[in-house]
C-alpha cells in the first residue's frame, strides 16, 4: 500500500470516528496557499482543525513527531484563513489524530486534543 492511500484510509477513519462521537465533518483535505488541513469537524462547543497522522504500528516514532514547529504554523495559517472566510462563535481546537496501522487496516486512533496552541507551541 503506498502512502496516499494510506493516507486516506486514516483520514477516512478519523471522520467516522468523529462522525460515531457526535461530530459533524465540515471539510476534509482543505487547501489553501499555506497548506492543508485534513479535517475539519464541529460539535455544540468546538469548531476541530485535525491534524492526520498515520503510521504503522511498530513505528519507530510516534505519528505526532511529524507535526514539528514548522508544520504547525502552516496549519495555524491555514486555520486563520479558514476562519476568516467562515467566521463562527465555536471555540476552535487543534488536534493531532495519530492511526495506527497493521496489515493494510486501522488498528487504533489515538486523539492529542489541543495538541498546541495559537503559536505553534
Amino acid at each position: 500500500m503506498n502512502r496516499a492511500n494510506t493516507g486516506a484510509l486514516g483520514e477516512m477513519a478519523v471522520a467516522r470516528d468523529l462522525r460515531e462521537r457526535g461530530f459533524s465533518v465540515t471539510a476534509a483535505n482543505y487547501r489553501c496557499r499555506f497548506g492543508e488541513i485534513d479535517v475539519i469537524a464541529e460539535n455544540q462547543q468546538y469548531i476541530c482543525f485535525i491534524e492526520v497522522k498515520t503510521r504503522a504500528e511498530n513505528s519507530r516514532y510516534a505519528p505526532a513527531e511529524a507535526v514539528d514547529f514548522s508544520k504547525r504554523k502552516k496549519l495555524l495559517a491555514a486555520v486563520q484563513l479558514y476562519l476568516s472566510q467562515y467566521p463562527t462563535e465555536k471555540q476552535p481546537r487543534l488536534d493531532i489524530a495519530e492511526v495506527y496501522m497493521r496489515l493494510g487496516k486501522v488498528r487504533s486512533i489515538h486523539w492529542i486534543e489541543n495538541a498546541y496552541d495559537g503559536d505553534g507551541r
